[in-house]
């Protein structure tokens, strides 16, 4: 019975290790940004500042926001930094329960599905944001001075950075389906008219109540789409080269 234990009991330790130093480096990477915490806050914040009325600023409605508001886009910044890090060590610690062509599939879409969210993220800051904030802006009514609270303008960005994160990682998503046997590359053409309006529908739901900023997440998720069902079926023709080679 103990001798049945002792792998796992090594399992759990090794996955201490690995959950250790993942919590260790973006402690550090925290307190190395510590002292720029306001600054990475104004970076945050100036598609919001650019969009503003001039004498309009933004506001710290409760006591200790000015605090920790930068304190947790600090957190955040730091986080994003160590993340490669700690996809690193998840990584090591299931790597050799895998077997080879697991790892020349999942590693791949690790990486592409970071890379994809960090595109979204950069999609939403540069593009999104000043026309959303832009026509925030246009349409306040003339003698109403428009000063958003940094921490609810914290939240409204984090929940957009999510939306279009996710958003682009709808490649990976198809593919993984496509790969799993779930549905297949002809039922994901025929569901092409219904993915267009549920796409509308989302952006709809998620982005604030402008058509711009609705087209502009509605159009790149139907795109991405699109080429999740191009890559999917071009990864279907080594998997079933592989199936030929195992039945043979």
């Amino acid at each position: 019975m103990q001798q049945d234990l002792q792998p796992l009991i090594e399992h759990l330790i090794e996955l201490r290790s690995r959950l250790v130093r993942a919590v260790l480096l973006m402690v550090v990477a925290f307190c190395l940004l510590f002292n720029w915490a306001g600054d990475l806050y104004h970076l945050l914040a100036m598609p919001m500042l650019k969009a503003m009325k001039v004498g309009s600023q933004m506001i710290a409605t409760d006591v200790t926001s000015s605090f920790f508001v930068p304190m947790k886009v600090a957190g955040m910044v730091a986080f994003l930094l160590t993340l490669p890090h700690t996809l690193y060590q998840a990584w090591a610690f299931v790597a050799p329960g895998l077997y080879q062509h697991e790892k020349r599939l999942i590693l791949p879409l690790i990486v592409s599905s970071l890379v994809l969210f960090l595109v979204g993220m950069a999609f939403a800051y540069f593009l999104v944001f000043p026309v959303v904030f832009g026509f925030m802006t246009g349409v306040t009514p003339e003698g109403v001075a428009m000063m958003t609270d940094i921490d609810k303008y914290l939240s409204f960005v984090l929940g957009m950075f999510l939306a279009f994160g996710a958003t682009f990682e709808t490649p990976v998503i198809v593919m993984v389906l496509v790969r799993m046997g779930i549905v297949t590359v002809a039922k994901l053409r025929e569901a092409r008219p219904y993915v267009i309006v549920g796409a509308f529908v989302i952006a709809a739901v998620v982005t604030p109540p402008d058509v711009l900023s609705q087209v502009m997440l509605a159009v790149p998720l139907w795109l991405l789409f699109e080429l999740g069902v191009v890559l999917a079926a071009w990864l279907m023709v080594p998997k079933q080269a592989e199936n030929t080679e195992a039945s043979g």
